[in-house]
């Protein structure tokens, strides 16, 4: 009768104590299936050694067990994205077999040759070096926290020379081709998920909601006694994707324009003036060699969406925004602009906004803010978590801080995902984009969208 186990040799074999022999594989019985094949190899059971070896193997084992099952039940229950929860249940697979890996390996150790368990000792060190590897590389590639790829560096050449030391003590294994093949399905299938997850799903196609802006026809208002005038204009959010989204920041403005032709085209040297003035505001105005360059005033200015709301999957909605003014107003035209700052909710968790800080009440403000002069700032701060549990523990905590910078021309929101402590300092632009591809943020501007006051500014010639 056959006997498999790890450190499990006959106590009455003349091999010698401290060496590992390897004897001739006996040939299938007559009869047999296929497959049936047993190769043996014979090895130390219980001499101080191999009791080393068992601590060693159960240590690296259970080390590889902890944090795979504590990551995969969180990735489980929280992870936002759908690769994010088939690695929690493959960790918490590899967890349940890091288990029964160490309760096979005491076994055979206690039980001696009558154990039956040596290979399932084989497959879990096995699995156990596969995730050892793959953990080494996440945390190496998208981890802050040096002790992590420590960590799991030093489980690898743990892994690797359990596998090696189970290898050598295995009395028999039974049906070799068929440890093989599951070992190497194990392999295929931690593989093409670590390989759609990241590699990709970084890649796959971006989502961002349409913005879209239209201008009523101006009115008289009632009751001003026709001494005013009122232009609706709706703003339309359209998010046809199956993502959902954070809203950072939202702001509409209106600005009032008076428009002034000149009879004849403009000079060459006055129409470059012009046209490098129009360039330093963010809104971008049409240049023509007749019109004379004047700045816009601020009319109206409001969020439009409550900062901390979100854009749901699938979803459209609707503001209505009613600008008046009155009927003698100077300008010949209203020009129009909205904004939208989002943040993918695939991508993190964000809290809710806390009490906001205010630039004019001695709030430190970065140097990029302090640039602005004659700017006033408001700024905003949320916590936020990573969207899956192995970034969540191996990256350092950050915060979404958003920057209102209210000027002659409306408010800009900037919006910085950053350290503790690292809000102020400048990034570069590869810095700026990893995190706005990490993190799925958008900036969405509409605008400008014009009205002409002519008609309705002319009944008050009446």
């Amino acid at each position: 009768m056959d006997h498999v186990g790890a450190w499990c040799s006959d106590p009455d074999s003349d091999v010698t104590p401290g060496c590992d022999h390897v004897t001739t594989s006996p040939g299938p019985d007559a009869g047999a299936p296929c497959g049936s094949h047993v190769m043996v190899r014979r090895g130390l059971t219980k001499s101080k050694c191999s009791l080393a070896e068992m601590v060693g193997v159960v240590l690296v084992l259970l080390l590889t067990a902890l944090p795979a099952g504590r990551w995969g039940l969180e990735d489980l229950s929280e992870a936002l994205t759908f690769p994010s929860c088939v690695t929690g249940a493959a960790l918490v697979l590899v967890a349940l077999t890091m288990i029964v890996g160490m309760v096979a390996v005491l076994d055979c150790w206690a039980r001696g040759p009558i154990s039956n368990f040596g290979v399932v000792a084989l497959i879990s060190t096995g699995v156990a070096l596969l995730t050892n590897g793959l953990l080494l590389f996440q945390t190496w590639k998208d981890g802050e926290k040096v002790g992590y790829p420590v960590f799991f560096g030093l489980l690898v050449l743990g892994s690797l020379w359990a596998v090696i030391s189970v290898w050598r003590r295995l009395d028999q294994i039974p049906t070799p081709k068929r440890v093989a093949v599951a070992l190497i399905v194990t392999t295929i299938v931690a593989v093409a998920n670590f390989s759609y997850q990241y590699l990709y799903q970084p890649y796959r196609r971006g989502a961002a909601p349409l913005v879209q802006l239209s201008v009523g026809k101006p009115v008289l208002s009632e009751d001003e006694d026709g001494k005013a005038f009122s232009v609706p204009v709706d703003i339309k959010l359209v998010n046809h994707s199956d993502v959902s989204f954070y809203v950072l920041g939202a702001e509409f403005h209106a600005m009032g324009e008076k428009v002034r032709l000149n009879p004849t085209d403009l000079s060459q040297p006055r129409w470059r003036k012009d046209a490098e003035e129009w360039a330093k505001y963010r809104e971008k105005h049409p240049l023509t060699r007749r019109e004379v360059y004047q700045s816009g005033e601020l009319v109206a200015a409001q969020p439009w969406i409550p900062a901390g709301n979100w854009v749901q999957e699938n979803d459209e909605s609707l503001t209505r925004i009613v600008v008046k003014l009155p009927i003698g107003t100077p300008y010949e035209k209203l020009t129009f602009y909205s904004s939208l700052s989002l943040a993918r909710k695939d991508r993190l968790v964000m809290g809710s906004f806390g009490q906001p800080m205010y630039s004019w009440r001695g709030v430190n403000m970065p140097r990029w803010v302090k640039e602005s002069k004659g700017i006033d700032t408001i700024v905003k701060m949320a916590s936020m978590k990573e969207n899956n549990a192995i970034d969540r523990y191996t990256r350092d905590q950050r915060r979404v801080s958003t920057y209102w910078r209210f000027g002659s021309h409306g408010a800009e929101v900037s919006v910085v995902i950053a350290r503790k402590g690292e809000e102020g300092r400048e990034f570069s632009e590869e810095e700026i984009r990893e995190v706005q591809n990490r993190y799925g943020l958008l900036d969405i501007l509409t605008g400008p969208v014009e009205q002409t006051l002519g008609e309705i500014k002319s009944l008050s010639r009446r």
